[in-house]
This record gives structure tokens, C-alpha cells and sequence, in this order.
């Protein structure tokens, strides 16, 4: 599935800062200004950016908003979604710049870091929605991981999530086992 530029980009934003949330085996990976900068260096956004401590508390104060977004399905994001385009007192625009051509803001660039987060994945959720393909919205398949992502690919095969090497770890667990049951 292809999704215009600025709606992959929140997509994959947003997937990135829920899979910081402690997980099943996991820590919390975003408890830093280090871990901060190293979110913002690959996810990045405009408008005003402190990198202090309070910006990091609320933008890990979203995340839990976020992740709820991979537990229901495309009837119960409509209600998440226009919250949180509510709470943030969504007023899209069209913009250029940068090397962007024109794409939707809906915050203000000096609303909060953690507003414009939660906007941006909202307007990003939008184009999910409308276009019928909550489907790949997924929480990893495999049995010892709950990260998140999107799949992009072309036929909406991709079962494992990009944060611990998952699909892989489950193809060799399958060999294994299928192993074992042809010496057994």
C-alpha cells in the first residue's frame, strides 16, 4: 500500500515512539534526553522543539493514546482518532517547505512537540481510515513480541514488526522445530 509521503512518515513515527513503551521482554526506550534526541534524529519534525525534560514527559505521556490505535480495529479508531484531532484543536492547512512539497499541518508550529505528535499520527490515521486499509495496521505476530507497524507491502503479507529482528528469530524457531520432528 502506498500512503503519500507525510502519511508514511507519521505512520512510521508514530509506530517507532509506541515500540519505545516497555513491551513484553522490553525496557522503556525513550526515558532519556539521549533516547529523545535519538527519536527525533530519525523521526524528524518542525516547528518548535525544546529537547528539555518536559518535552520528553509529554511525549511519552502520548504514547499509551497511540498504541491504542494497533488494539482496535478500523470502527473503533474513528472515535480515537477525532478525539485526539479534538484535544489538539485540529485546524489543517496546506504548507510547503523544506524539500516537501504541499502537505497538511494541523497544529500550530509552536504548539507542543507531544500535540503536534498526536495530530500528525491522527491526520495520519485519517488516510488509513478512508481509505479502507486499517488492515494493515498490526501488532507483531510473533509469540514473544507486541511491537507495531504498518504494512506497506505490496500484497499485506508482512506478519513481524522491524524493532527485534522478529521474522527472522521466528523462521529459524520454525526450522528448528521442523527439525527436531524429522529426527524424532
Amino acid at each position: 500500500m502506498v500512503f503519500i509521503h507525510d502519511t508514511e512518515q507519521n505512520l512510521r513515527a508514530a509506530s517507532y515512539l509506541v515500540n519505545t513503551l516497555p513491551g513484553s521482554d522490553d525496557d522503556d526506550t525513550l526515558t532519556t534526553l539521549e533516547d529523545f534526541d535519538a527519536y527525533l534524529r530519525v523521526n524528524p519534525y518542525t516547528g518548535l522543539i525544546r529537547r528539555d525534560q518536559a518535552e520528553l514527559d509529554g511525549v511519552r505521556a502520548v504514547r499509551p493514546r497511540l498504541r491504542q490505535l494497533w488494539e482496535v480495529d478500523r470502527d473503533g479508531a474513528v472515535p480515537l482518532v477525532n478525539e485526539m484531532l479534538r484535544d489538539g484543536h485540529a485546524l489543517p492547512r496546506l504548507v510547503i517547505h523544506d524539500a516537501f512539497d504541499w502537505h497538511i499541518h494541523a497544529t500550530s508550529d509552536d504548539a507542543p512537540l507531544a500535540t503536534r505528535i498526536l495530530v500528525e499520527a491522527a491526520m495520519a490515521f485519517v488516510d488509513v481510515i478512508r481509505a479502507d486499509e486499517y488492515d494493515r495496521v498490526r501488532v507483531c505476530a510473533a509469540d514473544d513480541c507486541d511491537g507495531v507497524y504498518v504494512d506497506y507491502s505490496k500484497n499485506g503479507s508482512k506478519r513481524y514488526c522491524d524493532t527485534g529482528n522478529c521474522g527472522n528469530r521466528m523462521n529459524v524457531n520454525a526450522y528448528r522445530r521442523r527439525k527436531a520432528r524429522e529426527t524424532a
